[in-house]
């Protein structure tokens, strides 16, 4: 790890910027990529007002969402923001459908939230779905625990969490 770089076995995580914006903006608008996130597929203004929010954050707070490449293709993101239901230090991953099933959200995932707990940060959670069976999945796998069950717009969604004494 290089400053805020994150280096893992095959992928490469840097802090979200403006030169990622096309990137983004192409995975926040695909349905299979963002359909199950909060607020569901972007459209452009969405995704730039989140990039905006992202790089911010990181300025504010050492900590944020990162892009995620594989052989320098971006395939996703990754990383914390602050939940806009108050819940806290937010942990999301997505990538696209067709980067799936090779274990890069999980290994993406594991490497951001160590760096976030490296810093100093407690505490950290996460929301899936139930019936988002991969998420829940990379959730356990990086050491997050179901702590409580709630409903939203329909739907049962599992807080996942993680604390350190």
């Amino acid at each position: 790890m290089f400053g805020r770089e994150i280096r893992t076995s095959r992928l490469v995580l840097t802090p979200v910027n403006w030169p990622d914006l096309e990137d983004i903006i192409r995975l926040k608008s695909d349905a299979g990529a963002f359909g199950q996130m909060l607020g569901g597929v972007r459209n452009r203004i969405e995704a730039e007002e989140e990039m905006a929010e992202d790089v911010s954050f990181w300025a504010r707070c050492g900590v944020g969402i990162f892009a995620i490449r594989e052989n320098g293709l971006f395939v996703g993101i990754t990383g914390v923001h602050e939940r806009p239901d108050g819940r806290g230090l937010g942990l999301r991953f997505s990538i696209f459908p067709w980067a799936a099933g090779r274990g890069i959200a999980r290994e993406a995932a594991a490497a951001a939230l160590y760096f976030v707990m490296d810093t100093g940060i407690k505490r950290v959670v996460a929301i899936a779905s139930e019936d988002n069976r991969a998420s829940r999945i990379v959730l356990g796998s990086i050491g997050l625990h179901h702590t409580e069950t709630f409903e939203r717009d329909g739907r049962t969604m599992l807080l996942y969490e993680i604390t350190v004494p």
